[in-house]
């Protein structure tokens, strides 16, 4: 399936650019304005915090891999979830390098590992949704964080037998939990 072009994906090129050569405390409005050749207030305009254009780009990803996903997709629910990540790791492909920096820098900087918690937690739940399991419910919620930490380590080791090991872990954490193995990756409803 095609995805069409966001006007902001320029945006999101220069971010990571960013991001990849100077680090998450080197984005400025004058190097993002030079990279993305958006003027420095309509940046500050538009986002009154550099996390905003982090929301922003985890909105794009989970739109991204809405859009790959054919609506009762089958599969179980590991399967499901298996395929959205690689999906949303295919989708965060060009921004690599910017990835690979931005997650060594939250591992050096607690204020940011803090503040991006919510936008990872919402990020996970679009990605459950996606595969078709609830993430609004409490256990939802439970599953969503779950996703964060697979994520996490996903995107660190960036590769496929790192997402399959890491997502059997998270079913064996859920037993132990005493839920089912297929709570945390239990269909909506």
């Amino acid at each position: 399936m095609d995805i069409l072009p966001n006007p902001d994906d320029k945006l999101m090129d220069a971010l990571f650019g960013v991001i990849a050569e100077h680090g998450w405390r080197g984005v400025t409005l004058a190097r993002l304005a030079a990279a993305s050749g958006l003027t420095t207030g309509e940046l500050a305009r538009r986002f009154p915090s550099r996390l905003e254009l982090l929301r922003l780009h985890g909105e794009r990803v989970a739109e991204i891999v809405a859009a790959g996903t054919l609506p009762g997709q089958g599969g179980s629910p590991r399967e499901r979830i298996f395929d959205v990540l690689m999906r949303g790791i295919d989708a965060l492909q060009p921004h690599r390098a910017g990835m690979q920096r931005l997650m060594a820098d939250m591992r050096g900087d607690a204020v940011l590992s803090v503040a991006l918690g919510p936008v990872l937690r919402r990020a996970m739940a679009r990605m459950l949704e996606a595969a078709e399991i609830d993430s609004a419910s409490p256990r939802g919620q439970l599953r969503a964080l779950a996703l964060v930490g697979v994520w996490l380590r996903v995107t660190n080791a960036w590769g496929k037998d790192v997402l399959d090991q890491t997502l059997e872990r998270a079913e064996q954490a859920a037993r132990s939990f005493r839920l089912d193995s297929g709570d945390l990756a239990a269909p909506m409803g």
